[in-house]
C-alpha cells in the first residue's frame, strides 16, 4: 500500500523537478496553481471510491465475491458518469476557476491550458484511482502497485522527452506533465484489465462485471451513504485550499511556487499516514464482513502505533534534507529558502493527521462517516481557515503554514474524542 502510495507522489515530484530544472520558476507555478481545483474534482472520486472500498471490504471478508463485483459494478457506472460531466465542464470553465483564485497574471496563460488537458482527461484518472482502490479492498494490493509502476515509469520518460522535444516530439513545455500523466493511467488501465482477465480476479472486465455495470438502487445508496460525507470533508479540504492558494496568490508567483515545492514534499510525508488509514479501513471491513469486530481495537491500536513510527521517521528525513529536496524543483534561491521555512513549519504536524487518519478509517469500515467527516469539516472551517486569514494578516505568509499544523492537531483531538467517548461502544454490523 505505501509503495504504491509512494508510486503516486513519485509521478508528481518527477514531473515537479523536470519542470522546474527544465523550465523554471513560472511552469513549477502554473501546474501549482492547478492543484486545488483538480483536487477539489478528485475529492469527489475519492468519496465514492471509500464507499465502494467499505462495501467490496466486507463483502470480500464475507467471502462473497459475487457481491463484491456488484459493488464495483455500480462504482464504476457511478464514476464514469461523475468523469464525463467534469471532463466536459470543467474544460470549459477553467479560465474562470483559475481567474477566481486571482492566478498571477504572468502563469495564467500556462495554468489554462495545464487544466484543460487534466480535466478533459478526468474520466481516465478517475477510473484508475476507482480500480486501484476496490482492488486494494478485495485484498489484491500488489496489481495497483505494479499499474502504478507503469504509470511512473510513463512520466519518467515521456515528460522531459516532450519537454525538450527529443527524438521529433512535439515540444509541449508546460504540458508536458499533463499528457504523460493521462498516456500513463491509459497504459496503466489497459494493463490492469488485462492482467485481472488472465488471473481470473473477480473484478476482472468481463461479461459478469458488464452485467453489473448500472446503478444498483440499494447499492448506490449504500456507496453514497458512506461516499457522501467523505466526499464533503474532502470538498470542504478543497475548498479550503483553493481559499488559502488565494491567499498564497497575493504574495506573488515566488510564494506560489514555493507552496507548489511545499505541496509536493508534504504529499511524500503524508504517505504513510494515508496509507495506514487506507489500511485500516480496509482490515477493519474485512473484520466485520467475517463477523470478527472484536479485532477492531486492536487494528486501530496497530496502526496508532505504526503512524507514529513510520511517519515520525519521514518527518525526520525531511527535516534533514529539505534543503536537497526543495533544490531539486526550485533553481531560485529565495524561493528555496522560502519553501524551506515553510515545510519546518509544518512537517512534524503531518504525524497527528496521521494519527486522526487511521481512527477515523477503523470508524469507517463499520459504515460511520457522517460524525467523523463533520467533525473533520470542523477543524477545517473552525480552525484552519480563520487562523490562516488571521495569522496571514499579522506575520505574512508563514502564518498559513502554521494554520494547517493547528488544523491537524485540531483534527486528531476531535477524532480521538468520539473514537473513544461514542464510536467504540457500539457494535459493527455488516452493510452488504
Amino acid at each position: 500500500m505505501m509503495l504504491t502510495n509512494t508510486l503516486q507522489a513519485a509521478a508528481g515530484t518527477i514531473d515537479g523537478i523536470y519542470l522546474g530544472q527544465m523550465i523554471g520558476l513560472e511552469a513549477i507555478a502554473a501546474v501549482s496553481a492547478f492543484f486545488p481545483v483538480f483536487f477539489f474534482l478528485l475529492a469527489i472520486i475519492i468519496g465514492l471510491s471509500v464507499g465502494a472500498t467499505v462495501l467490496a471490504g466486507q463483502a470480500w471478508g464475507a467471502r462473497n465475491p459475487t457481491r463484491a463485483r456488484a459493488v464495483a459494478g455500480t462504482a464504476l457506472a457511478l464514476v464514469l458518469a461523475v468523469g464525463l460531466i467534469v471532463s466536459v465542464i470543467g474544460g470549459l470553465t477553467a479560465p474562470m476557476l483559475l481567474k477566481a483564485l486571482d492566478t498571477p497574471p504572468e502563469i495564467l496563460d500556462d495554468a489554462v491550458r495545464y487544466a484543460r488537458v487534466m480535466l478533459v482527461g478526468a474520466p481516465l484518472i478517475f477510473l484508475l484511482w476507482l480500480a486501484t482502490s476496490i482492488s486494494r479492498g478485495v485484498g489484491d494490493a500488489v496489481s495497483p502497485m505494479w499499474a502504478l509502476i507503469l504509470a511512473t515509469g510513463v512520466a519518467l520518460l515521456c515528460t522531459p522527452a516532450l519537454i525538450a522535444g527529443w527524438a521529433g516530439l512535439p515540444r509541449l513545455d508546460v504540458l508536458s506533465p499533463a499528457v504523460s500523466t493521462l498516456l500513463g493511467f491509459t497504459l496503466a488501465l489497459g494493463w490492469l484489465a488485462w492482467r485481472w482477465r488472465r488471473r481470473g480476479h473477480p473484478l476482472a472486465p468481463n461479461a459478469a462485471l458488464l452485467r453489473e455495470l448500472r446503478f444498483d438502487p440499494a447499492l448506490t445508496r449504500s456507496i453514497l451513504k458512506i461516499g457522501v460525507p467523505a466526499a464533503l470533508q474532502m470538498l470542504t479540504m478543497a475548498a479550503a485550499e483553493i481559499a488559502l492558494l488565494g491567499l498564497v496568490n497575493r504574495h506573488g508567483a515566488q510564494a506560489t511556487a514555493a507552496y507548489g515545492a511545499v505541496t509536493q514534499l508534504m504529499s511524500w510525508l503524508q504517505l504513510p499516514a494515508m496509507s495506514l488509514g487506507i489500511s485500516a479501513t480496509i482490515l477493519a471491513a474485512h473484520a466485520i464482513g467475517a463477523g470478527r469486530g472484536h479485532r477492531l481495537g486492536a487494528i486501530a491500536r496497530t496502526g496508532l502505533m505504526m503512524n507514529v513510527a513510520v511517519t515520525g521517521l519521514f518527518v525526520c528525513a525531511a527535516y534533514a534534507l529539505a534543503p536537497y529536496a526543495i533544490g531539486l524543483f526550485l533553481k531560485d534561491g529565495a524561493a528555496a529558502a522560502q519553501a524551506g521555512e515553510l515545510l519546518r513549519i509544518v512537517a512534524w504536524s503531518v504525524v497527528a493527521l496521521g494519527c486522526a487518519s487511521v481512527l477515523s478509517g477503523v470508524m469507517r469500515a463499520s459504515g460511520t462517516v457522517l460524525v467523523p467527516a463533520t467533525l473533520g469539516v470542523l477543524a477545517i472551517v473552525g480552525v484552519e481557515l480563520p487562523a490562516a486569514w488571521w495569522l496571514d494578516a499579522r506575520i505574512g505568509l508563514s502564518g498559513i503554514w502554521w494554520a494547517y499544523a493547528l488544523a491537524f492537531m485540531a483534527m486528531l483531538v476531535l477524532q480521538s474524542g468520539y473514537f473513544m467517548l461514542g464510536w467504540r461502544r457500539r457494535t459493527p454490523q455488516r452493510l452488504v
